[in-house]
């Protein structure tokens, strides 16, 4: 196999670029001699015509178009590389991968990384909401450069970041007679037709344990594994139902009212980081973000956007 000057090859894409060798030559801040030289040489070890005589010009044979099409290619390779080294150096490269539960990505989350993105125009975004498990399985396998899942994190090898937690909400059908109350009990809900998240998740064993605690009888109308389809219910007159607050945003003004809850019975949730490499400086920089939303998010009053 020939072994190509890198300078060679320099030469014949200038001249491509160009269409002249006085051109090339002032590419490449060289003589055109120099030039004329590079090409010779280029010609003679490939044992290929790349330019033939027009006029008093040379114009590129179907050889050396052929041939320009991969050169270009590894040339816009070589720069993309000293884009993204300079792109790195301030945070604002490539693509963040995110993996996020259902409750952040249904709204809030989508919310912050834009107004994250504008800050940063050079930074592309692929984002991903799927439920917390498969948010720990993507991150693990190296899908994600972050995820965000519930708590506890059944992988416990991951970096993890915990986020502040915000405490679930009541959410009521508008105009169902508890919606005249500010703050909701557990035995506000007795006989109360309900909607519930599904049997053995962590959300659903601590709401359950708020209600039996004050022996409460509800009656379980549905169970769903998303919040998203708890409050479509809850909106359709269905029941009423206890959840994170994130959704409980997303649907209130949407035929669903939400109301603060007592006792407190956190969403929590954390930042989980593939264990194979350093988080990224531009992931950090989210979470550090996300952090300061939702301090300020926790200090408003439920029902306030």
């Amino acid at each position: 196999m020939v072994r190509i000057n890198s300078r060679q090859v320099e030469a014949f894409r200038a001249m491509m670029l160009t269409g002249s060798v006085t051109d090339a030559a002032k590419l490449m801040a060289v003589t055109q001699p120099a030039v004329s030289r590079l090409l010779r040489d280029f010609q003679a070890l490939l044992k290929m015509e790349l330019f033939e005589r027009r006029g008093s010009g040379l114009a590129p044979t179907a050889s050396a178009t052929a041939l320009y099409m991969e050169v270009e290619r590894s040339f816009v390779g070589l720069e993309r590389i000293a884009a993204a080294a300079e792109e790195i150096r301030g945070r604002r490269t490539g693509t963040l991968r995110i993996a996020a539960l259902p409750a952040l990505s249904n709204g809030y989350l989508p919310r912050l990384a834009g107004g994250f993105l504008k800050e940063r125009p050079n930074l592309n975004l692929s984002f991903f909401g799927v439920i917390s498990p498969l948010v720990i399985d993507w991150v693990l396998n190296n899908q994600c450069d972050i995820g965000f899942a519930e708590v506890p994190i059944a992988h416990s090898g991951l970096p993890s970041v915990r986020l502040p937690a915000l405490p679930r909400v009541a959410v009521l059908p508008a105009g169902h007679r508890l919606a005249a109350k500010a703050t909701l009990e557990p035995r506000d809900f007795e006989g109360e037709a309900f909607v519930s998240l599904s049997a053995g998740s962590t959300s659903r064993h601590l709401i359950d344990q708020a209600f039996n605690r004050d022996d409460v009888r509800r009656v379980l109308r549905v169970e769903a594994n998303l919040s998203e389809i708890m409050c479509g219910m809850v909106s359709s007159g269905l029941g009423v139902a206890i959840c994170d607050p994130f959704t409980a945003q997303e649907f209130e003004g949407r035929g669903v009212v939400v109301r603060r809850f007592l006792p407190r019975i956190d969403f929590e949730f954390a930042a989980v980081f593939p264990a194979q490499r350093s988080p990224s400086p531009v992931a950090l920089d989210l979470v550090e973000v996300m952090q300061q939303a939702l301090s300020e998010l926790s200090g408003r009053p439920v029902g306030q956007n």
